[in-house]
C-alpha cells in the first residue's frame, strides 16, 4: 500500500493507479478498502480523453464533471478484481481506442463501512492517467 505524504482531512479512498489490462479493461487501485456499493457505481466515475468523448471517455478535457457526463451503463460495468476491496475492473462494452490519453476521475467513493463522502477520490500523487493500447 502506498502511503500519501500529507495529512488528509477526510478519510476516504484515493485512487493510486489506473492501468489498462486488456483491450477493454482498466484496473483501478485505491489506497484503502472502499465501500463496495459506491466503488462499483458507474455514476461515480468519469474518464477524460484528449481526443474527445469515445467508447471509453465520457467527458472532454475542458468540460466540468456532471451527472450527465459520468460513465453510463451502456458504456461499461465495474466489478471487484479481487476480495481486497481495493482493486476494481472497469470493463467496457467496446475496446478502448488506442494512442489516446485518458484520465480516470472517481468521485463519491466511500471507505468501507462509511457513507456520505462527496469529494474527489484522486489526489496529487494519483497515477490516474494512461495511454490507450
Amino acid at each position: 500500500m502506498y502511503i500519501f505524504p500529507f495529512e488528509r482531512q477526510d478519510d476516504h479512498p484515493v485512487l493510486t493507479s489506473a492501468r489498462q489490462t486488456a483491450a477493454n479493461q482498466i484496473l483501478l487501485t485505491y489506497d484503502r478498502r472502499a465501500d463496495l456499493n459506491s466503488a462499483v457505481r458507474l455514476s461515480n466515475y468519469w474518464i477524460r480523453s484528449n481526443a474527445g468523448t469515445n467508447s471509453a471517455a465520457s467527458v472532454n478535457m475542458g468540460n466540468a464533471l456532471s451527472a450527465s457526463n459520468a460513465l453510463q451503463p451502456d458504456m461499461a460495468m465495474i466489478t471487484p478484481a479481487d476480495n481486497s476491496g481495493m482493486h476494481f475492473l472497469i470493463t467496457f462494452r467496446s475496446n478502448i481506442p488506442p494512442r489516446t490519453l485518458y484520465i480516470v476521475l472517481p468521485c463519491f467513493v466511500n471507505t468501507e463501512g462509511a457513507a456520505g463522502f462527496n469529494g474527489e477520490n484522486w489526489g496529487p500523487y494519483s497515477m490516474n492517467m494512461f495511454i490507450g493500447m
